[in-house]
Parts: C-alpha cells; structure tokens; sequence
C-alpha cells in the first residue's frame, strides 16, 4: 500500500510545517466558534426581548423562540457540510477552510449591525434568520477540513494529539466569546448592553477573521490530499460513494457526537440564562465562572486526543461518556444552590467527560472513512449529530424545565443521549493506527 507522509514514523521534534498545521487549524476554529458561540449567549441574554417582541418580552416563549433560532442553523449544517465535503475532496481541504473561515466572519460581523425588531419590524428577525443560516452553513464545512488537515498531518502515533487541536478550538472560542461577555457587562449598565454593548462582540470579529485568514492562507494542502491529486483519484464522485459505501459510517459517526454536543450546548448556551433567569445569581459572575469552568474542557479535550494514541478512541469515548453520565444529576444539584463557585466547579467536573470524548473525534473519525470521501463522510456525520445533539438542545432544556419545574429533568435528557452515543461508538472497531493513505477499502479501516 501506498504510505503518505501522514503515516510515516514520527521524529522526536514536530516540523515547522506540522505547527503551522497545527496553528492553523487551532486559530481556524477558534475564530469560528467564538462566531458561533457569541450568538449562543446573546441568544441567551437579549435576542429575545430585542428580536422576537410580539411573543411577550420577557416571556418563556420569547425565550424558547429565541433558543430555536441556535437550532435553525444547524439545520443546514448538513448542506454546508455536503457542500464543503464534496468542493473539499475534490478541491483541497485549505481552499474550503478559508471559505468557510470568511463567510462565518462575514455573516457575524453583519449581526452586530442588524437593526432591532423595534427599529424595522419583522424584517429585523427574518433578517438575522438569515445570517444565522448562513452562520450555519459556514460551520457545517469548517469543522471537517480542519480536523482532517490537522490529522492527515499527522505522524500515526500521534493523530489523537494532532487532532485535538481543531478540538480546543472550540472550548477557546467558548472562553473568548463568555469572557469578551463577561468584560461587558460587568463595565456598563443593563441598559447601555441591551442598547448597543451586545453588538461590540459580533463586530470584534473582524479583527479575528483578518488574523484566522493570513495564518490559514500559509498552511501547505493535506499531504493526503497532494497524493490524490497525483493520481487523479479525486475526478471520482464523492458524495455518490459516500452513501453506496459508508452510509453507516456516518449514522455511526452522526449518533457519537449527539451527547457530547447536546451537553456542550447546554455550557455555551443555556446555564448561564439559566442561572440568571430562574435562580437570580448575578450576570458578570455567572458568566467568568462559566470563563472559568471552561478551562477544564480545553484541558481534558487535549488530554483526550493525547489519551486516544495511548489506550485507542473508542475507549476513551466510552470512559467520557460514563463520566458525563454519572456526573449529569449531581452537576444540577450544584448549579441550583445558585453559589457561583459551585456553579463554576459543576462546570469544570462536566467539561472532564466533554473533553474525553471530544479530543478524539477527530482521529476517529478520519479513520472511519477511505481518503477520496473523508471530508463528506466527517463534515456530514459531524452536522447530522450535531442537529440531533446540540442544536435545539437549550430549547428542549426550557421546554423540560417550564413542564417539570425540575432541573434534573434536563439531566435525565443529557443521561439518555449518553447512552445512546455511548452505544453507538462501541459499535465502532477500534481504528487506532489505522492507514490513512488514498488505497484504503471503501470500508472503514480496520485496527492493526
């Protein structure tokens, strides 16, 4: 079998080349998810009164309407991922990074503008519909090319910790997004951030999106990718050999992630609304606990990449979501004694399974799908779970919690999804060393 860079032995020190890779990818998602994520609090803290007014501001439908507009855009993840995916394969994963990288920034930017619903009427919600749509589409296509141009990367041994780096992009853009919060209203009045203090984190992107765009722009193609092209194996149909051959490879992939998302969400999106809303703690200390907490996910999602090259993916996969599973009632225990520390160690304890079974994702599922369909089969397995994991996962939360009155209602929620994605990676081979190059079967690779 043909052999790639990506597969050769490993020298001691990483090459100039490999962190540049890995810089790039690191910036990359960061920049996109801090897009994402700052419209996850605002979602949380003022679209609703600003954007949807006829439904009663201040009301719980207000609010769950506001929630759902996170799960809109994450409906049409799968078209941006089956877009990204098939452009991907056939084009190079660098070109749709830097496409998705602009139009996310583009789109956020554009919200920080957005006229309220006060000032223009209903344009103004179907306005920000739209931009979060697009917001959607962007991140459907971002998350595959960079977990594969970090892992096809990547020495054999070490795609687990190559590949955690797209990964803590996403705790990152999640500390960046509360803390750039956090500053914010705890420097101004209620009024003064309902009024115009909300957009300055939407506008701040920017500046991020320059930086992302110049470091991405001088990241070398996938040395995987370079050999396709070679031979010509990328003039094939991905999207149609995708689902003649790996369409279980997908669900499998899709049905992994919805926990992890799912619980993710809840960090981003709902506690901190919780926490101010239905237990009346106080906004700036809610949100640097969540700050804070976070930390814990940037540090367990590495260790997560790390511990996969030693004990496989799978395992720890399953070790993350025991741990998330265990942990899903006693976390709300703490969260309702509204004590901002115990808010804040209930976080931190939870991000332990996050990041356990996020690290590894991308190594997983790399090795789950042959070379001339893994950006499709990664990118559109990422966007489905991610639909049923995280994307209506604050509403169905609200939803739970205005029915029950019972907070661990919600942990219930987040238990059942466990083991529902707990199963579905056990169903998995352990892919662990598995060959990256272009020669792979159309099934997934097999452990060694």
């Amino acid at each position: 079998m043909t052999t790639t860079s990506a597969s050769a032995a490993p020298s001691q020190r990483m090459t100039r080349e490999e962190r540049k890779v890995l810089a790039g990818t690191l910036v990359g998602t960061t920049i996109e998810w801090y897009d994402f994520f700052i419209y996850a609090q605002a979602a949380g803290l003022v679209l609703a009164s600003l954007y949807f007014a006829p439904l009663g501001e201040g009301t719980p439908l207000a609010q769950v309407v506001s929630w759902a507009t996170i799960g809109i855009s994450f409906l049409f993840r799968p078209l941006g991922a089956i877009v990204a995916g098939h452009l991907g394969d056939k084009l190079g994963r660098k070109k749709m990074l830097v496409f998705t990288l602009i139009m996310m920034g583009a789109a956020t930017a554009l919200i920080g503008v957005l006229p309220t619903y006060a000032q223009i009427g209903v344009a103004a919600p179907i306005l920000l519909l739209v931009l979060r749509i697009l917001q959607g589409f962007s991140a459907g296509g971002e998350w595959g090319g960079a977990a594969l141009l970090s892992v096809e990367h990547a020495p054999i041994n070490k795609r687990g910790f190559f590949g955690a780096y797209p990964q803590i992009g996403v705790p990152i853009g999640m500390i960046l997004a509360t803390f750039v919060m956090f500053l914010l209203t705890s420097s101004m009045s209620e009024e003064a951030f309902l009024e115009w203090g909300w957009r300055v984190p939407f506008l701040l992107s920017v500046v991020l999106i320059f930086v992302g765009y110049f470091i991405r722009r001088s990241v070398d193609e996938s040395p995987v990718f370079k050999e396709m092209q070679e031979r010509k194996k990328d003039s094939s149909a991905p999207l149609g050999k995708l689902f003649k051959y790996n369409s279980r490879e997908v669900i499998l992939a899709a049905l992994i992630f919805i926990a992890n998302n799912a619980a993710g969400y809840l960090v981003i999106a709902f506690f901190a609304s919780y926490a101010g809303k239905a237990l009346g703690m106080e906004r700036p200390s809610v949100l640097l606990a969540t700050t804070v907490g976070s930390f814990g996910w940037l540090i367990f999602t590495m260790y997560g990449g790390i511990l996969s090259d030693k004990i496989g993916r799978v395992r720890t996969f399953q070790i993350g979501y025991a741990w998330v599973f265990l942990w899903a009632i006693p976390m709300f225990l703490l969260i309702d004694t509204a004590n901002v520390f115990l808010f804040g160690l209930s976080i931190f304890v939870l991000t332990i399974g996050l990041g356990l079974s996020y690290g590894p994702q991308s190594a997983l599922y790399a090795e789950m799908f042959p070379a001339s369909i893994r950006y499709s089969g990664v990118s559109i397995g990422y966007a489905i779970g991610a639909i049923l994991g995280g994307a209506f996962a604050p509403m169905i939360a609200q939803l739970l919690l205005d029915e029950t009155g019972w907070s661990g209602s919600i942990g219930i929620y987040i238990m059942v999804l466990c083991v529902i994605s707990f199963g579905a990676v056990t169903m998995v081979k352990e892919t662990k060393g598995a060959d990256l190059g272009i020669e792979d079967s159309h099934r997934a690779p097999q452990s060694k």
